[in-house]
């Protein structure tokens, strides 16, 4: 398999990386490629055989130095969401591909215009949560730390259904973003570590084969019980 990083240098707030280490781990003749910010993405060409591109969380001024680079080649970029490129984007990164992110200080910023969607952001008041929800027949568990919600303008698939916590923003069920092979969420964790169904799920439809997760026993074993936790009634949600 062939998994390319993104800016791995800016988009690793809160540890996301986590997810591509544990993943090399996972499958360990994985060719993991690190795209820094002065390089052509390798995904760009078709013929480049990416099974899966990876992007996670990063600041708000680092939001505008990735925005700024993939604007240099945003007509490839769409082209490669529209063609089943598989990507999964994690964290604050998701909203580079929305409309603008509307900040209640400074007012709009314009991002690529990918998807039809919108960001409220409010950096006096940051939104933590624990997080349940589902992927298909797979429990998700994981956080959300964040100063902003994203708002839906015209149509799209969530990625997850929420069970507990808050979607895309607190009036939806439906959390992050599914279009075509393109995957993105709020969710944090990193949430391969902490969902290795889900990696694995992630992995195989990307056209791995066989793929067990690293430290299975330990990791299903944390995973169980931190989706018991989270479920049990009386526990606290939203801090």
């Amino acid at each position: 398999m062939k998994i390319e990083v993104l800016y791995p240098e800016v988009a690793n707030l809160y540890g996301e990386l986590g997810n591509i280490k544990y993943l090399q781990l996972s499958v360990p003749d994985a060719e993991i490629i690190e795209t820094a910010l002065n390089e052509r993405p390798r995904f760009l060409d078709e013929d480049s055989h990416i099974d899966l591109v990876y992007m996670g969380t990063m600041t708000e001024s680092a939001q505008i130095v990735v925005r700024d680079v993939m604007k240099e080649f945003l007509p490839e970029l769409k082209q490669a969401i529209e063609r089943g490129q598989r990507m999964l984007i994690t964290g604050n990164a998701l909203e580079i591909f929305g409309t603008r992110v509307h900040d209640v200080e400074t007012g709009d910023t314009e991002f690529l215009d990918i998807l039809p969607f919108h960001t409220e952001r409010d950096l006096m008041h940051r939104y933590n949560s624990l997080y349940i929800g589902k992927y298909e027949d797979i429990s998700i568990v994981g956080y959300k730390s964040q100063f902003t919600h994203s708002y839906a303008d015209g149509k799209f698939e969530p990625l997850f259904q929420t069970v507990r916590g808050c979607g895309l923003n607190p009036d939806v069920m439906e959390e992050g973003i599914h279009y075509k092979n393109f995957m993105a969420t709020y969710i944090i964790g990193p949430i391969f570590v902490l969902n290795p169904k889900f990696m694995v799920r992630v992995l195989e439809e990307a056209g791995g084969k066989d793929i067990h997760p690293a430290y299975e026993k330990a990791a299903m074993e944390a995973y169980e019980e931190r989706l018991a936790e989270y479920s049990e009634p009386d526990r606290g949600f939203i801090y």
